[in-house]
C-alpha cells in the first residue's frame, strides 16, 4: 500500500511537473515578440557634445549604446523644439501637424500651436497595434494658455494657481500615451518645474532635493519596470529637457568639469573636429571645420571665467542626462528587455544661441520662496543654481555644433543635424558603424509602424488623418539597404531650406538670399554655387515654393 501510495505521489508530481512547463510554454508563445521601443529626446544637444560624436562629456552609456549600435550621420530635426516634437509623434512636417512655429495659435492651418485634428500621433497607433505606451518630459506640442503680466509671474513661480496648463484632451495621456509625468510647456525651472503633471494632475510641489532630470530618469526607470511585468511590447517616450537653458545643474556634475573649457572656443572647436575625424564620424573631404563664426578671440574675451563656466554647466547637464540613461538600460538588463528593445537617442535641434535676458512668458523672475531669479546679462552671476537664467551663448553653440555653421532655429546644419544613436541587439547586426543614410524624424512613425506590424490609419477616431511623409529606416537602421528620400523640406521663422539628393537650398531670413551647396563635397556649407548652377538654383526654388503650399507654409503669419 506504501509503495502504491508513493507511486501515486511520483505521479502526481510529475504531472505538476508537466502542467507548468506546459503552462510556461504557452506564456511564452503567448507574449508578443514584437520590440519595445524606446525614444530618448535631448533638448538643444549639439550635434558634438557626446563623447561618441567627438564631445568632451562623459557620456559612457550613450557612447556603449553607440559601439553596439549604430550612429546615423545625416539624420535631421526639424531646427526647433515643438516642430520637431511635432513632426517627430505624427510622421508630418510640423506645419501640416499645426506647428510650424511655437505653440501660440495663429490662426492658420499651420499655425495653431497644437497637434491638429488631421494628425494621429505615433503613441496612438502603436496602442492600437497592442503596445503599452508611456511618456516622460518635455511635452511640448499643447497650445500655450498664458496669463498676463503679474499673473503669468506668480503663476510660473507656483505662487498662483489659475488652473490647467492647456486643454487636458491635448496632454499626452489625450494623444495615445496611457501614462505621463512631466512638463507639458517648454522651459523649466529644473529644480522646481512649472507646469509639471502626472498623468493629467498637476504636481502642486516637488521635494527639496528634486533635479527634473534625475525625475524624468526615474519615471522612465518605474514605467519599463511595470511595462516588462506585461505580455505587450511597450513604446516609451522620454523627453529630456536637458541640456536647454536656463543652465541649472548639480554641483558634483558640474565639478567634472571646472577646468574642461578653459582653453576657450577656438581650441575646443579644433580638438573636437579633430576627434571626429579620427574616428571616422567626418571625412575630411567631406566636412572641412568652418570658420569660428564670431569675431571675438578667446584670448581677448573679458568674461573667460563665465564663458568657461557656463559650458561647465551645459556639460554637466549632459553627464547627469547619461547617468539616468545608465540607470533605463540597466533596468532593461535586469528585466530581460534590452536585447528586444530598439533605443533611439536623437535632440530636438542643434544648440541654442539664446542667453534669456528677462523674467515673463515661461520664465519666473523668482522662486516658490520669493528669492529673486538673476538673467546675467553683465555675466557677474555664475550660471548653476535655481537662482541664475542664463544660456551658453553664439559661441559655445558654434562649438557644439561643430564642424557646421549656425545653431537652434536656423537651417543651416548647424541648426537642423542631429547626432543619432540606434541600439537593438535583435536587430543590428553592423555594430559601432556608421550609417550615412540620410533620415529625418518625420521617418519614425514609418519606421515604427513596420516595428509594430501595423498600419499607419487613414482616419482614427472619426477623424480623416493626413498621409505620412516619412519613410521606414528599417532596412538602413540593419544594413539591408538604402532608404532613398526624394527630399526633405524645412520652414522655421522664414528660414528655408530643401535637399534633393546632395544638393541643398539654404535661406536666412536676415539674408533673405537662396543659398545652393554640394553636400558630398561641402557638408559644411562653405561654397556657395547659387551663381555657377542659376538653372540648379532656379529648379530648387520652384520646388520648394511648391512644397511650402502642400505643406501648409502659406499663407504665413510672419
Amino acid at each position: 500500500m506504501k509503495s502504491l501510495t508513493m507511486t501515486r505521489l511520483l505521479l502526481g508530481i510529475l504531472l505538476l511537473f508537466l502542467m507548468a512547463c506546459t503552462t510556461k510554454t504557452v506564456q511564452q508563445e503567448a507574449r508578443d515578440k514584437r520590440p519595445n521601443i524606446v525614444v530618448i529626446m535631448a533638448d538643444d544637444l549639439g550635434y558634438s557634445d557626446l563623447g561618441c560624436f567627438g564631445g568632451e562629456v562623459n557620456t559612457p552609456t550613450l557612447d556603449r549604446l553607440a559601439k553596439n549600435g549604430i550612429r546615423m550621420t545625416q539624420f535631421y530635426n526639424t531646427a526647433r523644439c515643438c516642430p520637431t516634437r511635432a513632426s517627430f509623434l505624427t510622421g508630418l512636417y510640423p506645419h501640416q501637424a499645426g506647428i510650424g512655429a511655437m505653440t501660440g495659435d495663429k490662426g492658420l492651418s499651420g499655425y495653431r500651436g497644437h497637434l491638429t485634428e488631421n494628425t494621429v500621433t505615433i503613441a496612438e497607433v502603436l496602442k492600437t497595434a497592442g503596445y503599452r505606451t508611456g511618456m516622460v518630459g518635455k511635452w511640448h506640442v499643447s497650445l500655450t494658455k498664458a496669463q498676463k503680466g503679474e499673473k503669468q509671474l506668480k503663476w510660473l513661480a507656483h505662487q498662483k494657481n489659475f488652473g490647467d496648463f492647456s486643454d487636458r484632451a491635448s496632454y499626452p495621456t489625450g494623444r495615445g500615451f496611457e501614462k505621463y509625468y512631466g512638463n507639458i510647456w517648454g522651459v523649466v525651472d529644473y529644480f522646481d518645474p512649472f507646469s509639471l503633471v502626472n498623468g493629467e494632475e498637476p504636481v502642486e510641489s516637488v521635494p527639496a532635493d528634486y533635479y527634473h532630470t534625475v525625475a524624468i530618469g526615474d519615471s522612465a526607470v518605474a514605467y519599463v519596470d511595470e511595462f516588462a511585468k506585461d505580455d505587450k511590447p511597450f513604446f516609451l517616450y522620454v523627453a529630456h529637457c536637458a541640456p536647454h537653458w536656463p543652465l541649472q545643474a548639480l554641483p558634483e556634475d558640474i565639478e567634472k568639469y571646472k577646468d574642461t573649457f578653459t582653453k576657450g572656443w577656438d581650441a575646443i572647436r579644433e580638438t573636437r573636429y579633430k576627434r571626429m575625424v579620427d574616428m571616422g564620424l567626418l571625412k575630411e573631404s567631406e566636412s572641412v571645420l568652418s570658420p569660428r563664426m564670431f569675431k571675438e578671440k578667446w584670448k581677448d574675451n573679458a568674461d573667460t571665467v563665465w564663458d568657461a563656466h557656463a559650458m561647465a554647466v551645459h556639460a554637466a547637464m549632459i553627464d547627469r542626462l547619461d547617468q539616468t540613461v545608465g540607470n533605463l538600460v540597466a533596468k532593461l538588463e535586469e528585466t530581460g528587455e534590452l536585447d528586444n528593445t530598439i533605443i533611439l537617442f536623437f535632440s530636438d535641434n542643434g544648440a541654442s544661441p539664446e542667453q534669456p535676458i528677462r523674467a515673463g512668458f515661461d520664465r519666473a523672475g523668482e522662486t516658490r520662496e520669493g528669492e529673486t531669479v538673476v538673467f546675467p546679462r553683465d555675466k557677474k552671476s555664475l550660471p548653476g543654481p535655481q537662482t541664475v537664467h542664463a544660456g551658453i551663448g553664439k559661441e559655445w553653440a558654434n562649438v557644439a555644433n561643430t564642424p557646421y555653421r549656425y545653431f537652434k532655429a536656423k537651417v543651416f546644419e548647424g541648426g537642423i543635424r542631429t547626432p543619432m544613436i540606434v541600439h537593438w541587439p535583435k536587430g543590428i547586426q553592423q555594430k559601432g558603424s556608421f550609417v550615412s543614410n540620410l533620415g529625418h524624424v518625420s521617418d519614425l512613425m514609418a519606421t515604427f509602424v513596420e516595428l509594430a506590424q501595423t498600419n499607419y490609419p487613414e482616419t482614427f477616431e472619426g477623424r480623416t488623418i493626413t498621409p505620412t511623409v516619412g519613410k521606414s529606416l528599417l532596412p538602413a537602421m540593419q544594413g539591408v539597404g538604402k532608404v532613398k528620400h526624394d527630399l526633405l523640406f524645412w520652414e522655421h521663422l522664414g528660414n528655408k531650406a530643401i535637399r534633393i539628393g546632395d544638393w541643398k537650398l539654404v535661406m536666412l531670413k536676415e539674408t533673405d538670399k537662396w543659398e545652393l551647396y554640394n553636400l558630398a563635397e561641402d557638408q559644411t556649407e562653405l561654397q556657395d554655387l547659387s551663381d555657377k548652377y542659376p538653372d540648379k538654383l532656379k529648379e530648387m526654388v520652384a520646388l520648394w515654393e511648391q512644397k511650402a503650399n502642400a505643406y501648409q507654409v502659406y499663407p504665413n503669419p510672419q
